[in-house]
């Protein structure tokens, strides 16, 4: 290893968030993460969602440190811990000859890491950030320590860090497999699609509330296992059938189907939280008045358009079957939720903007005359101004990439801390 004190050697990466549609909850293993049932989610685009990281190593660093938004953390924690152990285990000879440095093998053990990590999406408001957070901790650290595992073998490593970690460091449609092994070896992701085999999918993502949830995932996790008789039936008996389901319909690209079998295992996983003691209210009035909007369009078209899924949050992710189901989609949340008199569209409007003008809609005037959808019979439908953050319209995007332009990179180059 070269003795200069001086270098700093970084990678930076960009990892996207994924959305279940049929649902991780419950662990079978605290420590190693290992769930009760497999699950199958779908990766966001990271152009609008996602997690930027940045890694540096130096031998003048003095110890391992990690900032997040901006923000240092403390890595102490059991999870960050055991992946930063599993990587380092696996860590290989890595030569810079430009920089004149070289790292054998041993002296990863010796080495310190610096950490930034950035979502430009809300952080804990369920939004699966922290599977998009350690998902990019795992992808870049591998790449930094020029790890030889497969995007499936480091899948094992980031869900040590958070479950639905694993289902990141893939595009498209990804399998979460539950596993058998008590030492959680063959618990991890695959791959079933990749994103172009179902590119007509458009996503909007309703944030309900950015706030902080009141029960941690981890935690609500924990007390369902331990007190819901429906989580155990739905493990055994539900989930198995559901996820063969759910595997034909996305290869078909059926959207009934798929569609379907989405809203509810939404609505059991929501079910199961409601059957654990004491009862956890990831949703509120917004949420069930959103499902109740899907529900009733859906049936009046005598086929599913749209599909809603709700993680542990409030926060209504819609998937719509095309763009023009996903413009007259926008049109009537609009229609129910209109920003504040005061909030520019621009900003109420996130991520792909192209399906606003696929709706019609160039600005506020055009919101304020949108009519009340015809499958809503109680009219003068009541509007809900206020009870939206923002919508944001995304696809099915790809998985994780290494970020080659510096001026991207989270840290200083000279120093190795935050710029």
């Amino acid at each position: 290893m070269a003795d200069s004190k001086k270098w700093v050697l970084m990678a930076t990466a960009q990892t996207p968030t994924n959305i279940a549609v049929i649902k991780y909850w419950g662990k079978r293993d605290e420590t190693l993460i290992l769930p009760v049932n497999d699950s199958i989610s779908v990766t966001l685009d990271p152009s609008h969602l996602c997690t930027t990281t940045t890694v540096a190593v130096s031998p003048g660093f003095e110890q391992d440190r990690m900032w997040l938004n901006g923000k240092e953390i403390s890595l102490s924690g059991g999870r960050f811990q055991s992946c930063l152990r599993e990587i380092r285990s696996r860590a290989c000879d890595v030569e810079d000859k430009e920089k004149g440095i070289k790292i054998e093998k041993k002296d990863w053990e010796k080495l310190h890491v610096h950490i930034a990590s950035y979502n430009n999406f809300p952080t804990a408001a369920g939004l699966a950030s922290s599977a998009a957070g350690f998902a990019c901790l795992v992808f870049s650290l591998a790449k930094l320590m020029n790890l030889k595992e497969n995007p499936s073998q480091l899948s094992a490593i980031a869900r040590q860090g958070s479950g639905s970690a694993c289902r990141s460091l893939f595009g498209g449609f990804v399998k979460w497999i539950m596993g058998k092994d008590e030492n959680g070896s063959d618990s991890l992701a695959v791959q079933l699609v990749e994103e172009e085999h179902w590119n007509e999918l458009v996503i909007i993502i309703a944030v309900v509330s950015a706030r902080q949830k009141e029960t941690s995932s981890t935690s609500g996790m924990r007390e369902s296992v331990e007190t819901s008789l429906l989580l155990q039936h739905r493990a055994k008996e539900i989930v198995p059938k559901r996820i063969v389901k759910m595997e034909e319909a996305i290869k078909n690209r059926d959207f009934s189907s798929f569609a379907q079998l989405t809203c509810a295992d939404s609505n059991q996983f929501h079910a199961v939280c409601l059957d654990t003691s004491p009862p956890i209210f990831y949703m509120n009035d917004t949420s069930h008045r959103i499902i109740s909007y899907v529900e009733k369009w859906n049936r009046s078209e005598g086929s599913p358009q749209v599909a809603y899924t709700f993680d542990a949050g409030p926060n209504a992710v819609l998937i719509a079957r095309d763009r023009q189901v996903a413009a007259q989609l926008l049109r009537r949340l609009l229609f129910f939720f209109p920003p504040n008199s005061d909030t520019d569209l621009n900003s109420y409007v996130l991520g792909d903007k192209s399906i606003l003008h696929d709706a019609g809609i160039g600005g506020s005037k055009d919101v304020e005359a949108l009519q009340c959808p015809p499958e809503i019979t109680n009219v003068p439908a009541q509007k809900y101004t206020g009870e939206i953050n923002n919508f944001i319209c995304t696809k099915p995007g790809r998985g994780p990439v290494l970020l080659s332009d510096e001026s991207k990179a989270l840290l200083n180059l000279e120093t190795g801390l935050p710029k």
